[in-house]
This record gives C-alpha cells, sequence and structure tokens, in this order.
C-alpha cells in the first residue's frame, strides 16, 4: 500500500483528500504546515508528497527544497497559484507534478497513480540482489560485497531502469524515455553511453567482461542473466 503525505492547512481540504484517497487504499499522514509535514516526512517512509505552496509557517516550495535535498520522493503541488511563472518556479523546486485549485479528484487520483506506476510506488519490490551487488530502491543505495558504490543520480536511475527490467532487452532510446520520465531531463545518446561506462566502471569487477550491463549489439542494453 502506498503512502501519501499530504501537507495542506485548509483542514477541510486536508481531511477531505483524506477520505478520498483512504478509500483508494493508500495510507494517508496529514500535516497542516510546513513544520508539521518535515516531521512527517522524518518520521515516515512515504512513496508521495501531495503539497499545498501557500503554508501558514512558510512556503511550500522551500519545503520542496528542503526534500529534494535528501530525497526523490515525488512531489505534486497542490495550489491556486497557476500562473505559467508559478508552475516554473515550482517546478524549478524539484516538482513532479502541479494541480491548480479548484481541482477534479479524479483527475488527481489518476495523476497520482501515473506518478506512483512511474516510480515503481511500493508495489515493486524496493530490494533488488543479483550476484553480489545489492539494490535499496529506497534509499538509493547499492552495495557491492557489502561495500556501499557511490552513485551519481543519473547513474542510480539508470542502475534502476535496467534492473526493474531485468528480463528485457532495452533499446536506447526506451532508456533515454525512462531516464525522462524519472529526471524531466534531456538525457542525448552520448550521455547515455557515458553513464553506462562510468557505471560499469563502478559495479562490474573487469568493466570489459560486463557481467551485469550486457550490450546486446545494435539493439541497447539487458541485464545479466545467470544463464
Amino acid at each position: 500500500m502506498a503512502r501519501i503525505l499530504i501537507v495542506e492547512d485548509d483542514r477541510l481540504l486536508n481531511e477531505g483528500l483524506s477520505y478520498a484517497l483512504g478509500n483508494e487504499n493508500y495510507d494517508i499522514v496529514s500535516a497542516f504546515s510546513s513544520e508539521e509535514g518535515l516531521i512527517a516526512f522524518r518520521s515516515h517512509e512515504v512513496h508521495l508528497i501531495i503539497l499545498d505552496i501557500n503554508l501558514p509557517d512558510r512556503s511550500g516550495i522551500e519545503l520542496c527544497k528542503e526534500i529534494r535535498q535528501v530525497s526523490d520522493v515525488p512531489i505534486l503541488f497542490l495550489t491556486a497559484k497557476d500562473t505559467e511563472q508559478d508552475m516554473v518556479v515550482g517546478f524549478e523546486s524539484g516538482a513532479d507534478d502541479y494541480m491548480a485549485k479548484p481541482f477534479s479528484m479524479a483527475v488527481l487520483s489518476q495523476r497520482l497513480k501515473a506518478i506512483l506506476r512511474r516510480g515503481g510506488g511500493d508495489d515493486s519490490p524496493q530490494l533488488f540482489s543479483y550476484k553480489d551487488l545489492t539494490v535499496h530502491y529506497d534509499k538509493m543505495k547499492v552495495y557491492k560485497h557489502n561495500q556501499e558504490i557511490k552513485l551519481t543520480t543519473t547513474e542510480f536511475k539508470l542502475l534502476t531502469i535496467l534492473t526493474r527490467n531485468n528480463k528485457m532487452v532495452l533499446t536506447r532510446q526506451m532508456i533515454l524515455e525512462k531516464l525522462w520520465d524519472l529526471d524531466g531531463i534531456f538525457v542525448d545518446e552520448n550521455t547515455l553511453s557515458v553513464n553506462i561506462k562510468r557505471l560499469r566502471n563502478k559495479i562490474e569487477d573487469d568493466p570489459k567482461q560486463n557481467v551485469y550491463i550486457k550490450t546486446v549489439f545494435g539493439i541497447g542494453y539487458t541485464w545479466g542473466s545467470e544463464g
């Protein structure tokens, strides 16, 4: 069950959202200020945050920026500020989506499902192990021989795409599109090649052998198999 943190100071709206989303089998945590939201975020493992911008103690933009320093948890802004500039500021602060008040509950529900689907939600396993490599998706950590491997954000997301689709051959275009969905930034073919090389150098015992990330010539890449 995905856990959603709702940070909204309008108690009637907060309670209404909690009731509606609770009926859709989400686990709900409610907060009514930025400070309460930060405490709730630190106290619970949440899979998505619905965040109001106009909070009584400080802007939701600032809270979003603070959360982004430590987590990539999806954040959807829910606010009365709906100008193009407001939306740009929201996305630049790290938001994944943006809905203006008043809004349709049905549309919000579909957007939440889409965001959780892209991120894997909590229906996907949060731990992946292969040979001597272990990936903790929720903690964004990777271990080999029980020693942590430091990856950049792009390298980790690339590793996530490959391991979550470990039974598939992924074309380069498929990987680029998935990186776009996760990052919201443009990644070109050259950047992909560079990150594949860097990732191999960090996780392979011998990057020339490619036990983990295998090249399917003329197509793309696949995660190694025991076969």
